[in-house]
């Protein structure tokens, strides 16, 4: 298990992935890599911190990680995982489909933790290969926080049907509860907070080098901030799907029922965006 002493810094973990992409063919018996990546000793920067809760909607000042921000420091990990060499998916037009995080208890900010990252598995999907990558948050050899998340590399497939878990399935529409409207600059807020600086979220002519007409929110970001405004227990499980992009700027509504939440566009027949739910542990 490879350890670290610092986390990788991103802005040549992208710049490499780009460059190694026209070359990767994925398929999904495709090898991958297996090293599971560790970084003990971790603290957490504050002034980061308070960034990302800002940007986010979260409580400033609290001596407790928002149930998303280990995504945030466990995201340079996997960066290098999935622009290494070995890993078969190109990094270029790689598209998170979704997240599931649990929370065993809440987190200090001010804790010192042990971060461990690796890939799981590559699976068929109906729309080309989807690899899963785990991240574990661990305090004093106990897992407190650990999430999975899943990319999706698009391309031609045999039509053979999908190995992939069918999709989580929302019954009903739920109610909206807010209008959020973003601004042009939330991409770029948010990747300052986070270090995940793509250039699809930054503005209008680094997103169309990419197919998009303007930037598009990050998934994290959204998924951060429908939690944000739904809220969560301390011991918690959340299963987030992220479903097409938001487009920036933009007006978007926010809908929650009880455990299910959803950002979708305005209006009775609004897109949806991110569909997700929250469940107490215990």
């Amino acid at each position: 298990m490879p350890t670290l002493t610092s986390p990788p810094a991103l802005g040549p973990l992208l710049a490499r992935g780009a460059l190694l992409s026209p070359f990767k063919r994925p398929r999904p018996d495709a090898d991958h890599p297996r090293a599971r990546l560790l970084l003990p000793g971790l603290r957490i920067d504050l002034t980061r911190l308070a960034a990302y809760e800002r940007v986010c909607g979260f409580p400033t000042g609290e001596d407790a990680l928002p149930v998303t921000y280990p995504h945030v420091l466990g995201f340079p990990l996997a960066m290098r995982l999935m622009s290494a060499p070995d890993f078969p998916l190109p990094l270029l037009g790689l598209v998170h489909t979704s997240i599931d995080i649990t929370r065993h208890r809440p987190l200090p900010a001010t804790g010192t933790y042990e971060l461990a990252v690796h890939v799981d598995r590559l699976a068929p999907h109906r729309r080309g290969t989807e690899a899963s990558v785990v991240t574990e948050l661990r305090d004093g050899g106990e897992t407190v926080w650990e999430s999975r998340s899943t990319y999706l590399a698009r391309h031609r497939t045999s039509g053979t049907p999908s190995a992939e878990q069918p999709a989580r399935h929302v019954p009903g529409p739920l109610p909206v509860l807010d209008e959020w409207r973003l601004a042009a600059d939330v991409g770029r807020r948010y990747g300052a907070a986070s270090g995940d600086r793509n250039p699809i979220h930054l503005y209008p002519l680094t997103a169309r080098l990419f197919g998009f007409p303007r930037a598009i929110a990050h998934g994290m970001w959204t998924a951060a901030r429908c939690l944000a405004a739904h809220g969560t227990p301390p011991a918690v499980r959340i299963s987030t799907e992220f479903r097409a992009p938001v487009l920036l700027p933009g007006t978007v509504a926010f809908a929650a029922d009880g455990s299910r939440f959803e950002l979708r566009g305005v209006g009775d027949a609004g897109r949806v965006h991110v569909s997700g739910r929250v469940d107490r542990l215990g």
